[in-house]
């Protein structure tokens, strides 16, 4: 199929779906899944698997293991500073690294860290997608673009199957949400892999087995 017969496939599929016969918001044929039918650990799995073929480094942790966890995470990184979203548990916070809260730090501020530790709101396993909603324990947009690395918290009990799912557990349209599939790369320019365009080259992601 060509470039162009793919897309008056899909210009005819969007006229179909938006005829005189669904005229309505409504009345918009949905017949796509809404619900994935994998169970627990086969989700978990294809999120691992998902994130790993990106090139994300992953870790699971018990909900006791995670204040460990991620100051493991942080030390063994190479990184010197570091920055976390003001609403993440105190005792996730390390006292022995170099970490500041963001409290309205300066873009220059954070710009000289090496690293942000945030929290999440959902992953996706189907793509194998980050969202954050940028709350105060997901942090502001700006830090998951300027540092160079990123230890995201992810808990289990967050993670669906498919982009309907994910929706279906959003109360409201988020205002701000970021889509996070692996560390930040692009091929753009003369097909040629480059890691670090517009966000962190590094992700790393602990999965939090809050579902045992």
């Amino acid at each position: 199929m060509t470039a162009s017969s793919s897309r008056r496939t899909i210009l005819d599929r969007v006229r179909a779906a938006t005829s005189a016969d669904a005229n309505t918001y409504a009345d918009i044929p949905r017949n796509y899944t809404h619900r994935g039918a994998l169970d627990t650990a086969a989700r978990l799995h294809l999120m691992t698997e998902r994130l790993l073929e990106y090139g994300a480094e992953v870790i699971e942790a018990s909900p006791a293991d995670l204040p460990a966890t991620v100051a493991h995470q942080l030390q063994s990184s190479g990184r010197r500073t570091f920055v976390a979203c003001p609403a993440l548990p105190p005792e996730l916070l390390p006292p022995d690294v170099n970490l500041k809260l963001d409290n309205d730090l300066s873009f220059d501020e954070i710009e000289l860290c090496d690293g942000v530790l945030t929290g999440s709101f959902a992953g996706i396993a189907e793509s194998g997608t980050i969202v954050l909603h940028h709350s105060p324990s997901e942090g502001r947009r700006i830090l998951t673009l300027l540092p160079d690395f990123h230890l995201c918290i992810l808990r289990a009990s967050q993670i669906v199957e498919t982009l309907p799912e994910y929706f279906a557990r959003c109360p409201e349209l988020p205002r701000l949400a970021t889509y996070i599939s692996g560390p930040s790369a692009t091929a753009d320019i003369e097909m040629t892999r480059i890691k670090g365009v517009h966000g962190p080259r590094f992700l790393s992601v602990i999965i939090v087995r809050d579902d045992l």
